[in-house]
């Protein structure tokens, strides 16, 4: 017989979204079920049922955990950039690599498929006040948006890259790079621009 760690209720959550970001990369956001949670951290469906509510739940809760720490590390690479120790390129790799390798465009398709689009807020929120955070200039009346732009862009392009972009590049015989070697010169450029 197994006697479970009692886990305080935030590091249950904590413990829930590691196993279903794990489920998400690993199989699929179909994976991401509270049943295959649990069985992941050794819980019950009821308990992962008291900290998310439903399936759904626990996606936006995961859609809200990767946006967080993807975001987070965004911000970290554009002030690293900032101070000449970094590049665009870890910014435009970082982006992409959130929404193919760690799963998060897999993931907002199976949303907005099974009707769960207010899942999707959560993502686009934390990516507004980053930008918002990082270009505060870009909020004064008559300020032009420029780096709003370059993100927006800059996240439709990540998303059409995770979802077809291996395909289309085979198709098109371009190199798979392509799609980050246009996103990284877009926000090289951009950064020519004085506020």
């Amino acid at each position: 017989m197994s006697i479970r760690k009692r886990l305080s209720p935030e590091e249950s959550r904590k413990s829930a979204l590691a196993a279903a970001r794990m489920l998400l990369i690993e199989a699929g956001p179909q994976a991401v079920t509270l049943k295959a949670v649990a069985a992941r951290i050794d819980r019950t469906h009821a308990n992962l049922l008291h900290h998310f509510g439903s399936a759904a739940g626990l996606q936006k809760a995961l859609a809200a955990h990767i946006a967080g720490t993807v975001c987070d590390a965004v911000a970290d690479a554009v002030r690293a950039t900032r101070s000449g120790a970094g590049s665009p390129r870890q910014v435009v790799d970082l982006a992409f690599d959130a929404f193919d390798h760690e799963g998060g465009g897999a993931l907002a398709s199976w949303m907005l498929l099974s009707g769960n689009e207010d899942a999707i807020d959560p993502i686009v929120e934390t990516i507004h006040q980053l930008v918002d955070e990082l270009h505060p200039h870009e909020l004064e009346h008559g300020v032009k948006r420029t780096m709003h732009e370059v993100t927006y862009t800059l996240v439709l392009m990540a998303l059409g890259d995770a979802l077809i972009g291996e395909m289309l590049a085979a198709s098109l015989k371009v190199g798979r790079s392509t799609a980050r070697d246009r996103a990284t010169a877009m926000i090289t450029a951009s950064l020519m621009i004085k506020p």
